[in-house]
C-alpha cells in the first residue's frame, strides 16, 4: 500500500507543478545560469545512467527538463544567443545537446563510446571553443544519434 501511495504522489507532482503560481520572469538566462543548468542536466544523465537507464532516455529527460526550465524561468531567452525567445523545439534541441556535452565532461564512462567519439571530434574541430555551446545556440552538436557537422 505504501509503495502505491508513493507512486500516486509522483503522478500528482506534474499536476501540482502546473497548478502552482508561475515564477516571475527572471530575465534572459545568463552564461552563469546556463552553466548551472547544463551541469544539473549532465548530473541527471550521469545519475540515471548509473541507475541503469539507457543513454538516449537519460539524455531526453535531462534535455526536456532543461528546456522547460529555460522556457519557464527565462521565457526562452538566452543572453548568449540573443534577445529573441527560442521556441520550445529549439530549446529542446539545444538542451539535449547541452546534456550530452555536459555528460561527456562529468561522466564520460557513462556515455556510449560512439557518442563520446563524435563529441570529441566536434570539439577538436572547433578551434578556440573552450566550452560547449549553451542550450539553444545553433551549432551545439551533436545530440545522441546525430552526425557530426561536415568538415
Amino acid at each position: 500500500m505504501r509503495k502505491t501511495a508513493g507512486r500516486f504522489g509522483l503522478l500528482l507532482l506534474p499536476l501540482a507543478l502546473l497548478l502552482a503560481p508561475a515564477a516571475a520572469w527572471a530575465g534572459p538566462a545568463t552564461e552563469a545560469d546556463m552553466s548551472l543548468y547544463t551541469r544539473i542536466s549532465a548530473l541527471n544523465v550521469c545519475i540515471s545512467r548509473a541507475a541503469g537507464i539507457e543513454f538516449d532516455k537519460s539524455v531526453a529527460v535531462a534535455g526536456e527538463t532543461l528546456a522547460q526550465v529555460i522556457q519557464g524561468q527565462h521565457d526562452g531567452v538566452i543572453q548568449q544567443v540573443g534577445p529573441k525567445p527560442l521556441s520550445l523545439d529549439e530549446l529542446r534541441k539545444g538542451s539535449i545537446n547541452s546534456a550530452v556535452l555536459g555528460a561527456v565532461e562529468v561522466c564520460p564512462k557513462d556515455v556510449p563510446a560512439d557518442v563520446l567519439k563524435k563529441v570529441q571530434d566536434v570539439l577538436k574541430s572547433r578551434t578556440g571553443q573552450a566550452q560547449p555551446a549553451p542550450a539553444g545556440q545553433p551549432g551545439a552538436k551533436p545530440a545522441a544519434g546525430s552526425k557530426p557537422p561536415a568538415k
